[in-house]
């Protein structure tokens, strides 16, 4: 189905032509002055140029070609040349009626679907996860969801940081705390307890405790880099233990993100191309694109375009070591081989820029991807406090992401509880579900690289641009259904009727955005257009509702127009906030 403003383009376009000039003049856009009229063109402009005429006189001219036409009833031609336009109610109502008859609205699907592998989360195990991991899961899942949405082969990936020397930090102080463990005894070859000899709290101490040690104890440093080793080289005890840090974190992991709506198709991590390595090393080398600097192995990767300098890439230190670069290159080198993937997104902080600028062009001058796979990297700014430096605790700490969650949906089940009478659990659930709207479309409405204050008291409110307002226009939407529906009054198939009022235009014009909303936020990687475009339809249903009567109407087939005009409106924001990473209760 095309997009409502490419139809009225092609009505212009048909215009122009018909009147002897380019069609390609005939280009409209959405009124810059929405006082005077709906949509703009001003291909008259550019077209006194082409044709050494005054611009009024081809304005004029292409007017007269579209008097009588079924898009537009108004058409003004305004010096010294602009074409002034407002569709008609029935051309609106038309296209609504379509998206409501047609899969996805009528968003249409591309040809040949792009497989794309979204990158985000990456937390390290046996580290809780903190506000500072909040950013890449939401802003990831909602791109994931987009890009499924329009249509796309999408894996999301969590790429754990899972190997190491936080692992041999953290079997270290094991072994210091419980040395008859039976993962130590190298010469012990039977099986190891399946029930791992620590909890998820215990191992959350144990790592920043290990940390600690190996800053101030030279030797403690020595024997967790040893352990490292001995992981790394595949000590069965070594192993085993690993594989419980593992399970332990990922279970605690998935409790986390299923509280934040995040869900992950991937739970690999840093480990799993530890054995890919070595080949990717000899393939640098042999093929000449790795030499030695320094001790270091590194590729080069600066351009002759270059205006600032690119360091090169460094592949192994100089003890032989791998680095994080490494492992990004050789996890690409495998989603090469394991999904021939069209497009691979990283989400992480923006600081980072330069270091996938280098990981990106080292990959491509290796020849690790073809040469038309797309590489993007999206960099997030800083979440930050009202007093504007990174969000932390009272006491000055990094929060944890779950208290943080829990801080929010405190205040949301403080304001739904406010002066009146709930029940207890109803108002739990609903709280939790309205606070998940408040911290998403509070990070989702702005520009993904743009750092945005963490403000409590604004997110958390059901007025202004917020997640909970868009939920309240949902369920008084819904209630406005259900009410009718009681009433039980209107006839089987509702239609959506031509508007027969400004307000009921201005919905129906905002609905027929959606399309072309949805596929410039898939295509420029943007959820905070998906925010910008509920919050406009929201504020237009919104409008509607104060100034109609819907439930009281006793015209039965007007009243049947409102209530599928309602549905559409419903359906697609409870689309939107889907692919935002939130729902809707029922009532609130």
């Amino acid at each position: 189905m095309k997009k409502f403003l490419d139809l009225i383009s092609e009505e212009m376009k048909n215009a122009f032509e018909a009147a002897g000039y380019d069609r390609e003049l005939g280009k409209v856009t959405l009124s810059n002055r929405p006082d005077l009229c709906e949509y703009q063109c001003n291909g008259a402009m550019a077209g006194a140029k082409l044709y050494k005429k005054a611009p009024i006189m081809i304005a004029n001219e292409v007017a007269a070609k579209l008097e009588n036409g079924q898009v537009f009833s108004e058409i003004s031609a305004v010096a010294p040349g602009f074409l002034n336009l407002k569709v008609t109610e029935s051309f609106v109502s038309d296209y609504l009626r379509q998206m409501a008859q047609t899969e996805k609205f009528g968003l249409e699907m591309p040809e040949k679907p792009a497989k794309i592998i979204v990158d985000y989360g990456g937390p390290n195990v046996a580290k809780p996860l903190h506000v500072g991991h909040l950013r890449s899961a939401i802003i990831g899942e909602s791109i994931k969801r987009i890009a499924r949405y329009a249509g796309h082969d999408v894996i999301g990936d969590i790429h754990l940081g899972d190997w190491g020397l936080q692992m041999g930090l953290i079997i270290t102080e094991l072994q210091e705390r419980q040395p008859e463990l039976v993962y130590f005894d190298e010469s012990y070859e039977g099986e190891y307890p399946k029930e791992a000899p620590f909890t998820i709290s215990e191992l959350e101490e144990i790592y920043p405790t290990a940390s600690g040690k190996s800053k101030e104890d030279a030797a403690y440093k020595e024997r967790a880099m040893e352990a490292t080793f001995k992981l790394q080289s595949g000590v069965r005890g070594y192993r085993a233990l690993w594989n419980h840090i593992i399970a332990v974190s990922v279970a605690d992991l998935k409790k986390n993100y299923a509280d934040l709506n995040v869900d992950f198709d991937l739970w690999k991590g840093e480990s799993d191309v530890h054995d890919v390595i070595p080949g990717m090393v000899d393939y640098m080398k042999k093929e000449g694109y790795a030499y030695i600097s320094d001790g270091a192995l590194v590729v080069d990767v600066k351009e002759d375009t270059d205006t600032k300098e690119i360091p090169p890439c460094m592949i192994l230190k100089s003890d032989g070591a791998s680095l994080y670069n490494t492992t990004d290159l050789a996890t690409i080198m495998e989603r090469m081989r394991e999904y021939h993937p069209d497009r691979l997104i990283y989400l992480t902080d923006k600081r980072q820029d330069l270091y996938f600028e280098q990981v990106f062009r080292c990959a491509r001058k290796t020849k690790l991807v073809e040469p038309e796979t797309e590489l993007l990297h999206i960099g997030f700014g800083t979440m930050n406090g009202k007093d504007g430096k990174p969000f932390k605790t009272r006491e000055g700490g990094v929060m944890r992401l779950e208290m943080l969650i829990k801080e929010i949906n405190e205040e949301m089940y403080r304001k739904i509880t406010d002066n009146r009478e709930v029940d207890e659990e109803e108002a739990r659930q609903t709280a939790k579900v309205v606070a998940l709207s408040a911290i998403k479309y509070g990070d989702l409405s702005n520009q993904a690289s743009k750092d945005y204050i963490f403000d409590i008291d604004k997110f958390t409110s059901f007025e202004g641009d917020t997640g909970p307002y868009i939920l309240y226009t949902i369920v008084r939407i819904k209630s406005i259904l259900s009410k009718v529906k009681e009433q039980g009054e209107l006839p089987e198939n509702t239609s959506i009727r031509e508007a027969g009022s400004e307000a009921e235009k201005a919905l129906m014009m905002e609905i027929a955005k959606f399309n072309a909303m949805m596929e410039s936020a898939y295509a420029e990687t943007a959820p905070h257009k998906v925010c910008a475009y509920i919050y406009d339809l929201a504020n237009a249903f919104n409008r509607f509702y104060h100034e109609t009567k819907i439930v009281s109407e006793e015209d039965q087939k007007k009243k049947a127009g409102w209530v599928a005009l309602l549905m559409l409106t419903r359906d697609i924001l409870e689309t939107c906030i889907d692919v935002l990473g939130f729902s809707a209760p029922e009532r609130m």
